[in-house]
């Protein structure tokens, strides 16, 4: 029996999952059913909000100025939320009088006062705002929600179906289960061990600290401290794709693992450097299918296979918004959630990753705005659904894949951050990762934008493919680690590593010489995959460039026939005014530049091999 099944048995006992007769709307996403005219809560999804609230709870505690305000008025509760306060006091003596029962108002706590209360004791009101306000019977305490959101002081509540909008939307983080005697104590006795342990682990460094006397142990330990972290800060371990454990093919694991991966695309782009009127997703990449179609087809296929719910998040400027959504009503039957979003509505632009150097790597904006998307209710909701990882997509990269091999990994390594990478055509590389499974490299290898720096210098490419760890991201907004701009995302979180996926996986479209290497017989795909032709022996793909004829799109198409079969092309390069016929066959390297006011066109079934033309008689 795992732990979370034991859990699970726990939450049971308490009747924690059985709720009122009522159900509100807003309410279902944690309904399971209904059963003898009452509502069932789904277990699975309470212990989720459970766990984020207690989080919330420690990583508030860290702060020794921090308060907390328990608010009670049923009376079987009492004896329970008293018991805790007790022991919770003595986790910081400056709390004890911050932890007291609700007898006034919260707006009014800004001054000392004292009052009678209804049992006749002399309460004395805080003379400061709490930092988080804990209910446990938020319905009979709607006044406290209302002045709390008001002065902008986070909520934990336990929240029943019957719960109005009005009330529930106030309550930040939210625990629905019945309020059972039982449940409540478990949740007192949870929050008593996550500030008791917080306690401990603070006790435990001061003692550390004691032991070094003098000052010069102490600087010592500082500078080696110091020098370690900045090392461990400007490396990432390397892994390769083959070396991932393979999957166990078990449907039943495979849907509960994929259950867990939500997808996020961003469609802000619009194609006007390829004389593309629109989003550059929606520019026809194979046999009628754009970018956007290969995402959605991945998906479709995860879901329909294994019987799993992964939803897909778009992210669009606002000059693309309206596009994609008219492309959207063609998934309105399909088995897949798709929800768009409009930069601007929930996106704030002022966020951002780092502030950036050439030499140093750091992630692109688009990171930036999904944690700001995030942080803007988003990842609660998320979260409550059992969401444990994101796969933010490259707009640009046509062959991201969405691969549970690599989720699987993050999961049972419990890694927070992974960016996929491929390799340049370094030598020396290549031969270090072909005598090691894996290796640390510093920042500075790698780099994120290969059109704009030569590649010679790094060992890696990043392919702006992000996995990350959703818990980890509540845990950095919730600390508001996200206003330190001048931190770059790696060094945000506990343990990040970097997956060199094959150079097959990363194919940027900034071009039309990226649209024939696509369109071509070099690669096919199958669900929403690009697969890479087999009778290709040579690793890299072939280097092409059109010339500024072949610019926009409609002057690509016009001027090919049918796109030539590239299969053993090593490079291709086109100036001029050339228009090439059908079937034909390019191997080698291939230049052919058309002199000025000539019109050349290479005939039906031509096939060049290691040619230079520039006139039609060298055909």
């Amino acid at each position: 029996m795992t732990i979370h099944s034991v859990v699970i048995q726990k939450l049971l006992t308490t009747n924690s999952h059985i709720s009122r007769q009522t159900v509100t709307h807003h309410f279902k996403q944690f309904t399971y059913g209904i059963r003898n005219n009452q509502a069932i809560l789904d277990s699975d999804k309470t212990l989720i909000c459970l766990r984020n609230a207690l989080n919330f709870i420690t990583c508030l505690s860290r702060d020794p100025s921090s308060s907390f305000l328990f608010i009670n008025t049923n009376p079987l509760f009492q004896t329970i939320i008293d018991e805790m306060t007790l022991k919770v006091t003595t986790f910081n003596p400056e709390r004890v009088s911050n932890l007291w029962k609700m007898r006034g108002f919260l707006t009014n706590s800004f001054s000392p006062k004292k009052f009678r209360s209804r049992n006749k004791k002399l309460v004395f009101g805080p003379t400061r705002l709490p930092d988080c306000v804990v209910v446990f019977d938020t319905e009979r305490k709607s006044s406290i929600l209302s002045e709390a959101e008001r002065l902008g002081i986070p909520i934990v509540g336990l929240v029943d179906s019957s719960m109005p909008w009005e009330f529930y939307k106030k309550v930040t983080y939210p625990i629905p289960a019945n309020d059972s005697v039982q449940f409540v104590y478990l949740v007192c006795n949870m929050i008593t061990k996550c500030l008791m342990l917080e306690k401990k682990r603070k006790e435990g460094e001061k003692r550390i600290g004691r032991k070094a006397t003098s000052r010069e142990e102490v600087k010592q330990i500082e500078e080696s401290t110091s020098e370690s972290k900045v090392e461990s800060a400007n490396e990432v371990l390397v892994i390769p794709y083959d070396s991932l454990a393979p999957l166990s093919g078990d449907i039943a694991d495979m849907k509960q693992l994929l259950d867990k991966l939500v997808v996020v695309k961003f469609n802000g782009a619009l194609g006007k450097n390829m004389g593309f009127n629109g989003p550059k997703s929606l520019i026809e990449v194979k046999n009628g299918s754009t970018s956007l179609d290969l995402t959605v087809n991945q998906i479709q296929s995860l879901n329909s296979k294994y019987g799993c719910n992964v939803p897909l998040l778009l992210i669009n400027s606002r000059t693309t918004h309206d596009d994609v959504l008219k492309v959207l009503e063609k998934y309105s039957s399909s088995k897949i959630d798709i929800h768009s979003f409009r930069q601007g509505d929930h996106i704030q632009q002022e966020l951002s990753f780092s502030g950036g150097g050439e030499d140093e790597w750091y992630s692109s904006d688009h990171g930036a705005q999904f944690l700001s998307l995030m942080s803007s209710g988003t990842l609660d909701v998320l979260l409550s659904q059992g969401k444990e990882y994101a796969l933010v997509v490259n707009p640009d990269n046509t062959a991201a894949v969405v691969d549970p091999k690599i989720l699987n990994h993050l999961a049972q390594n419990s890694v927070e951050y992974c960016m996929e990478v491929t390799r340049t055509t370094s030598g020396g590389l290549m031969n270090f990762m072909a005598s090691s499974l894996q290796g640390k490299f510093k920042l500075e290898d790698f780099t994120s934008n290969p059109a704009k720096h030569s590649v010679k210098k790094f060992k890696f490419i990043d392919t702006r493919n992000l996995w990350v760890d959703l818990k980890a991201i509540k845990r950095l907004v919730d600390t508001n680690a996200l206003k330190l701009g001048d931190l770059s995302t790696l060094k945000l979180f506990e343990k990040a590593i970097g997956i060199m996926i094959p150079q097959s996986r990363f194919l940027p479209l900034n071009s039309t010489s990226d649209l024939l290497l696509l369109q071509s017989d070099l690669y096919s795909f199958t669900e929403g995959v690009l697969i890479r032709n087999d009778a290709r022996t040579t690793p890299t793909n072939p280097s092409i460039d059109l010339g500024p004829e072949f610019e926009k799109v409609s002057d690509f198409q016009s001027r090919f026939k049918t796109i030539p079969s590239i299969i053993r092309l090593d490079s291709l390069e086109v100036t001029g005014d050339v228009w090439f016929g059908a079937d034909i066959t390019l191997k080698g390297r291939v230049r052919i530049a058309a002199d000025p006011g000539v019109k050349l066109e290479i005939p039906d079934g031509v096939v060049l091999k290691n040619e230079e033309i520039n006139e039609p008689r060298d055909i």
